[in-house]
């Protein structure tokens, strides 16, 4: 059976014979001559063999000048996996993988990431751009630590935390009819081509419900939807963080009637538990969302 090695007295040995003699190590470590020899001692005991002459106690003997650049080597090992691994527990390192619908990827994250790489330099970061089912999925399945997307639905696999909320618009092209109007109701968008899209939904189970039922088109991809719209194809209702601001072509005009929103929040897995690193970006999100978005 092998001996047990003590980090503690693999460093007294080291100090010896840096420091020059037992005394000087022990003033050194803050510990009596005496309990530092004996701690030696019983290393020597350990591995039954001296690594100290008994004629002369600051030298050290064959074995032990065999003994000691292994004894350095494996404290630099152990020092460096105690340091990595505390750096883990403290979130001071580690990779966070994070997935969100690409209008909070697009709007909301490049000045979150900003800040939190600035305030956490030491941690890496994968953002992934997926549709709010496929954030969820990604979320479940463990692919990513934290996912911000809309639940549509409650889930046992997953824990919903409310950020904000996004107001749905209907967008159409500048010159279009509509484009003029300050607010709209469900009443006046009777007649127009609904273009559909993954948001739709939102509209389902309220009084403008048979707009999307009775809507020909459905796009779910978001430059394509767009393109459909600058060529003034139709009009789409959108969250508007979804809606693209700089568009020189189309506008946004808030849907009073239904008042509907798009609950935003922070989705994760809800039997697994996070990262340090992950739930340093949890609480990150948490207050930065919170506070911002009200």
């Amino acid at each position: 059976m092998l001996p047990e090695l003590k980090i503690q007295q693999l460093r007294y040995v080291i100090m010896v014979v840096d420091e020059g003699g037992f005394n000087a190590a022990a003033k050194r470590v803050h510990r009596t001559q005496p309990a530092l020899s004996m701690a030696v001692r019983e290393l020597e005991q350990r591995l039954g063999q001296n690594l100290f002459e008994r004629s002369a106690k600051n030298q050290l003997t064959p074995f032990g000048k065999y003994c000691l650049p292994r004894f350095r080597e494996l404290l630099g090992q152990h020092d460096r996996l105690a340091k990595d691994v505390i750096s883990q527990a403290d979130g001071k390192q580690g990779h966070v993988h994070i997935a969100t619908v690409p209008s909070v990827a697009s709007r909301i994250m490049p000045s979150l990431l900003a800040g939190f790489i600035e305030r956490y330099p030491d941690l890496t970061i994968s953002l992934h751009d997926e549709n709010a089912h496929y954030v969820c999925q990604m979320v479940a399945q463990g692919e990513v630590d934290l996912g911000i997307t809309s639940l549509w639905q409650s889930s046992d696999t997953l824990e919903y935390i409310h950020l904000f909320e996004d107001k749905i618009g209907v967008v159409c092209h500048k010159d279009h009819p509509l484009a003029s109007r300050q607010a709209l109701d469900w009443h006046s968008l009777q007649g127009e081509k609904l273009i559909r899209n993954g948001t739709s939904r939102l509209l389902m189970g309220t009084i403008a419900s048979e707009l999307v039922e009775n809507s020909a088109f459905y796009i779910s991809n978001m430059i394509s939807l767009i393109a459909m719209l600058e060529a003034g194809a139709g009009i789409t209702t959108l969250p508007q963080l979804a809606f693209p601001e700089h568009s020189t072509d189309l506008c946004f005009i808030p849907l009073r009637e239904p008042d509907v929103v798009r609950r935003i929040g922070l989705v994760k897995a809800s039997n697994r538990t996070l990262s340090p690193a992950a739930q340093i970006m949890e609480a990150y999100v948490l207050k930065k969302l919170r506070s911002e978005m009200q």
